[in-house]
């Protein structure tokens, strides 16, 4: 197995990094989370509209770019890169289960996301629903059985998170709904570990890349602090855990694609990419000294989010 993108994958890659640093300047991320919808609404417009971000894994036969999940994977990537609050969580979580589910009625839901419709899914045995607030489909599974409630006929309750850049709800569903199809509850907590690593190999990235650039510029005996060897060692060990994220990462988006995931081996990743963005947000918060502790600068919000997606989509037995 080789792990190289192609140059379709590596354009969408750009894309979306540069749409992300440029829309950034005119809204950063406290910014955005302190708005309403909890999210930059023109930045999301603009990845739907222009890049067609909700489309990339839905099948051409419902009016979808028809690319693997690989792609949508590398898009969460980058929004992980940067905590970048939006529904693409969710919505991705939703086009895997009404992919799997296959049939007609998940075909016109799916078309609905290709054009940009927004959607969350309520997982069995969980009580928090990620998007759910402003969600225009929401799935509901019973067992094996999925259903599609109307968002209107449901009580959606914020719920506070320590990680701001997280949407959680609670969703209190008195009605039926209308059957979709069946999926195996095992699947989808594969697909949402899956996507996890996805934003956890992203952030531990970033937050290496932060850490380096700030061990260069801040001076200590009259010499940068990243030209001590004992930090430059901490540094490396930090690569090692950062790349194999990546990889483990990019095989568990691969296995994904295949007609029987290895559920084992993507849990494998989910761990490993949990531990390794543990270890990178605390070195994060260490390296960086005494500002990485105040509440102006971004450390705090990778650390919580390490530990913010170690705990979603466990496949705890």
């Amino acid at each position: 197995m080789r792990f190289a993108l192609t140059e379709e994958q590596t354009d969408l890659v750009a894309t979306v990094h540069t749409l992300i640093a440029k829309r950034a300047a005119s809204m950063d991320l406290r910014a955005a989370i302190a708005t309403p919808e909890g999210y930059d609404t023109i930045l999301w417009q603009t990845l739907t509209e222009q890049i067609g971000v909700t489309a990339l894994a839905v099948p051409e036969a419902y009016g979808g770019v028809g690319c693997t999940y690989i792609e949508a994977h590398l898009v969460l990537e980058e929004l992980g890169a940067t905590l970048t609050p939006s529904p693409f969580v969710g919505t991705l979580l939703a086009t895997q289960v009404l992919t799997a589910a296959g049939t007609p009625a998940a075909g016109e839901l799916l078309e609905r996301i290709a054009g940009g419709a927004t959607a969350a899914v309520m997982v069995p045995d969980s009580e928090l629903v990620i998007d759910a607030t402003d969600a225009e489909i929401l799935l509901v599974l019973r067992g094996d059985q999925v259903h599609a409630v109307d968002p209107s006929a449901v009580t959606v309750t914020t719920a506070p998170a320590m990680d701001p850049t997280w949407r959680f709800a609670t969703v209190t569903v008195d009605v039926p709904g209308d059957p979709v199809g069946t999926v195996d509850p095992a699947y989808v907590t594969t697909v949402g570990a899956t996507m996890m690593t996805a934003l956890q190999a992203g952030a531990a990235r970033e937050a290496l890349e932060r850490t380096v650039a700030y061990l260069k510029e801040r001076h200590q005996f009259g010499r940068p602090l990243g030209s001590f060897q004992a930090l430059k060692h901490r540094c490396a060990d930090l690569l090692v855990q950062v790349e194999t994220a990546r990889t483990m990462s990019w095989a568990a988006a691969w296995e994904l694609t295949q007609p029987a995931p290895d559920r084992r081996l993507v849990h494998a990743a989910k761990t490993w990419c949990s531990d390794a963005f543990s270890q990178v947000a605390a070195e994060m918060i260490q390296l960086h000294g005494g500002v990485a502790i105040t509440w102006e600068h971004d450390a705090h919000l990778y650390f919580k989010r390490a530990h913010a997606t170690a705990q979603l989509f466990r496949g705890d037995t």
